[in-house]
């Protein structure tokens, strides 16, 4: 009896040891990437940008783009960072499924009733961009004779079936123009054009002067560049406008204003040079919400 047990046991033993499956292992260290904003009022970071250029080709101050992105360091961004690029509130701002979130427009039925129309007859009319129509409510009135005076007196003359009057949508005040005359502009300089702007190739006006030559503030403004940060302008200098508007100043000889400092339309911000340049010239540009556009188109006849 001790050996069939002793036989039976170890089989029994190896049928139990088979049949435990192993529990799968679960991996819970990771979880879901957090979603990075992008789209309207961002930007991603391309290999040698700087912060400087993003923020001359979006229009803002380059310190303005650093505290919206908690950046110290101008020279610390990383290709393929997202960066904002408009003040916040100005772009949608997305959600975690990417979804945009956009406010739902209501639109309400419009009752049309004349003076001499019965309610009972009144009909609500839809507006062109939704709503519920209803049909005429026809009411029913008891048989007497002012009822069939009344019925006699129009004489046989067909009904006109009742008009929806147009709806009177209160006036607004015009919205602000974007256009050059935002800016009383005036010419940077009194030296003789060399080279016209250009979509496909040179982006703003150039001026062919001597060195030092004065370089006048084309408008009212606030410096929000000096320096030689940016790689093909020299000592450059932009000033913003307002918020549509910039307009840039480069290759200079010597930059006589700080960042930050506000200059008068016609003030000396620089002295021409030929900083990053092969002669000396004047390189102008104005920028429609970082945008280049044609300068000529701005600027008053000379």
């Amino acid at each position: 009896m001790i050996r069939i047990v002793a036989a039976i046991f170890p089989v029994l033993f190896l049928a139990g040891c088979i049949s435990q499956q192993p529990v799968p292992a679960v991996d819970r260290s990771t979880s879901r990437a957090a979603v990075q904003p992008a789209g309207p009022g961002y930007y991603t970071v391309k290999r040698g940008d700087t912060l400087y250029r993003i923020a001359l080709e979006h229009g803002q101050d380059h310190r303005d783009v650093a505290n919206w992105n908690n950046i110290a360091n101008p020279s610390s961004i990383k290709e393929g960072q997202i960066l904002r690029v408009a003040p916040p509130g100005a772009a949608a701002e997305p959600v975690a499924d990417g979804a945009v979130t956009k406010p739902i427009d209501v639109g309400s039925a419009v009752e049309s009733r004349s003076l001499d129309q019965s309610a009972a007859a009144t009909v609500a009319v839809a507006p062109q961009n939704g709503g519920l129509k209803r049909e005429p409510r026809v009411g029913k009135e008891p048989y007497s004779d002012e009822a069939y005076a009344r019925l006699n007196k129009a004489g046989g003359e067909t009904a006109k079936p009742i008009e929806a009057k147009p709806e009177v949508k209160p006036e607004t005040a015009p919205a602000v123009a974007t256009g050059p005359d935002d800016v009383p502009w005036m010419w940077p300089t009194s030296a003789k054009l060399s080279a016209p702007y250009s979509d496909t190739g040179n982006k703003g006006l150039d001026f062919a002067g001597r060195s030092g030559d004065p370089v006048l503030a084309a408008g009212d403004g606030k410096v929000v560049y000096a320096g030689s940060g940016l790689r093909g302008f020299g000592e450059l200098v932009i000033v913003k406008h307002n918020a549509t508007y910039l307009s840039a100043y480069a290759h200079n000889r010597k930059i006589l204003v700080k960042e930050g400092q506000q200059v008068s339309r016609g003030q000396k911000i620089a002295e021409m040079g030929n900083t990053d340049a092969d002669s000396v010239k004047l390189h102008f540009e104005i920028r429609k919400q970082g945008k280049p556009v044609d300068p000529a188109q701005y600027l008053p006849k000379r």
